[in-house]
């Protein structure tokens, strides 16, 4: 009787710490609301099949729990794939959600992310610039991962990276912290907005989508329109200050108070414009 008290203790704890877990990782509120509504039925097929002698009932909630199952299979199959990808490349401080301290932008790369942006945006220079914040981005998770730079960060070597004569400039630079890991990496493009957007945008899209402790910042070539790309979303058009007040909010990078305006409140959203790179 004791072995079987302490396995039903050891279960309820497994169950309560994967669902602990998977409440953390959701943000979306109404993802919240299916994950808790999904995780009540699981809850109540255990409880009806564990401690009461329902055939009937317990076949019916049996029945409901797959076929919520299924449509949230359908639901979530970009978060799906997510996890595997994330289980299969071995990620798992990235799947648990532990803060890469290695990660964390200063003041400093702020600065010159906004600077070098700033300037390709006068110039109309089209550049796609992706930051990881922890996504522990690799090789694999890109098309083409491009050449290997590392290499500080600094505004003149981003536009360096970005001159229309370089082999470099059709491509993304990946930063991680301070320094430029790569440039000319290839996304993976995303599927929607495909009649609104152009490739680079498409990019930021499809990169954010996959790996949501990831952002992209955008410079269209055709109108030097800055953009910012979060969790699969799109802000456009913005300005250089904005994009600063962005990244500052983003990156948990310590900033003065002239910079940490209230319009760095607001989340990333999306705003639908029909223009092309």
């Amino acid at each position: 009787m004791a072995v079987l008290q302490l396995r039903l203790l050891i279960d309820v704890l497994c169950a309560s710490a994967l669902g602990f877990l998977l409440f953390t990782r959701v943000n979306e509120q109404r993802t919240l609301w299916l994950l808790r509504g999904y995780l009540f039925l699981v809850a109540l097929a255990w409880f009806v099949k564990r401690f009461f002698n329902l055939p009937l009932t317990s076949t019916l909630v049996d029945a409901l729990v797959l076929a919520c199952s299924l449509s949230l299979a359908i639901l979530w199959q970009g978060e799906l794939r997510r996890l595997m990808e994330l289980l299969g490349t071995g990620r798992l401080a990235v799947l648990l959600g532990n803060p890469q301290s290695k990660l964390r932008a200063t003041a400093s790369t702020v600065a010159q992310l906004t600077d070098a942006a700033g300037r390709l945006s006068k110039s109309r220079r089209g550049a796609l610039i992706v930051v990881d914040l922890g996504s522990d981005l690799r090789p694999e998770d890109f098309l083409n991962p491009g050449v290997t730079v590392d290499a500080q960060l600094s505004s003149e070597l981003v536009l360096n990276l970005f001159a229309s004569d370089t082999p470099l400039h059709d491509g993304a630079v990946v930063l991680k912290g301070n320094r430029i890991v790569s440039a000319g990496a290839i996304l993976p493009l995303s599927r929607q907005g495909i009649s609104r957007y152009g490739t680079r945008h498409l990019a930021a899209l499809g990169i954010t989508e996959r790996f949501d402790r990831c952002i992209c910042v955008v410079v269209s070539e055709e109108t030097g329109t800055l953009s910012l790309a979060n969790q699969g979303k799109l802000e456009r058009p913005i300005t250089s200050s904005r994009l600063q007040d962005l990244l500052t909010e983003l990156m948990a990078a310590p900033v003065s108070s002239t910079s940490a305006k209230t319009g760095s409140s607001r989340s990333v959203k999306n705003i639908s414009q029909d223009s092309s790179l």
